[in-house]
């Protein structure tokens, strides 16, 4: 028997996690609570992750978060103005973003074109450099206690239901086939590097790194410099 289940709340679809009855179910909102904010106080001059995915030099980007999760890293792009396409393989999780897209364009139909939900949950189904940039954040293993106890409880849930992608080393050649000027990797500072393969330059974040690999064929594909 599962230990998560999916119900719907005055807020939206939420997930519950039913070994811990008393925490609020987890639910995903773009133009509310603590993702709202986070979407609205992005600035292409603080972000490195806006750095990183070339938001900085290029405009109206096509992005893949071919690791969505509960979207956040996306919606910051989002609002930096990327057009952002979710790929989630996780069923549950995907569900909840299908019903948080809903409620978005109800409220704000202006985000259609620019955050949806991909058709495909495997990279492997996504045609050859169909988007200017692959981003990824595979979940990390994590070790320390130190770490782990600062986890929010809602990233708890979140973790717990998705668990560790063994398989992330795998993410990176199909992200470089998808990809037309390049991919992007977060990773904790200590981690290793995807796949083993050193990227061609790195962005460095207090809490994280973004880790670069370019295409061969950037330059021909790179949108006008803004």
């Amino acid at each position: 028997m599962s230990s998560f289940a999916l119900q719907q709340t005055p807020a939206g679809l939420g997930l519950v996690w039913l070994e811990q009855p008393t925490m609020k179910p987890l639910v995903i909102d773009f133009l509310g609570g603590k993702q709202a904010f986070r979407g609205q106080q992005a600035n292409l001059k603080d972000e490195a992750i806006a750095r990183a995915c070339g938001l900085h030099k290029y405009k109206n980007l096509t992005l893949l978060d071919a690791t969505a999760g509960l979207a956040r890293d996306a919606w910051v792009l989002v609002n930096l103005g990327a057009k952002v396409t979710l790929n989630e393989r996780q069923p549950m999780v995907r569900e909840l973003l299908a019903d948080a897209l809903q409620r978005l364009y109800t409220q704000a139909p202006e985000f259609t074109e620019q955050l949806r939900l991909a058709e495909f949950a495997e990279l492997a189904q996504a045609p050859a450099k169909s988007f200017d940039v692959v981003y990824l954040d595979p979940m990390y293993p994590k070790g320390d206690r130190k770490q782990k106890a600062a986890v929010k409880k809602d990233m708890q849930m979140f973790q717990q239901l998705v668990g560790a992608d063994l398989d992330a080393d795998e993410l990176l050649a199909p992200a470089l086939r998808i990809a037309r000027q390049r991919v992007v990797v977060k990773r904790p500072q200590h981690a290793d590097f995807l796949a083993q393969r050193k990227p061609d330059h790195q962005i460095i974040s207090k809490k994280h790194r973004f880790d670069v690999y370019l295409c061969a064929d950037a330059g021909d594909t790179a949108r006008v410099q803004s």
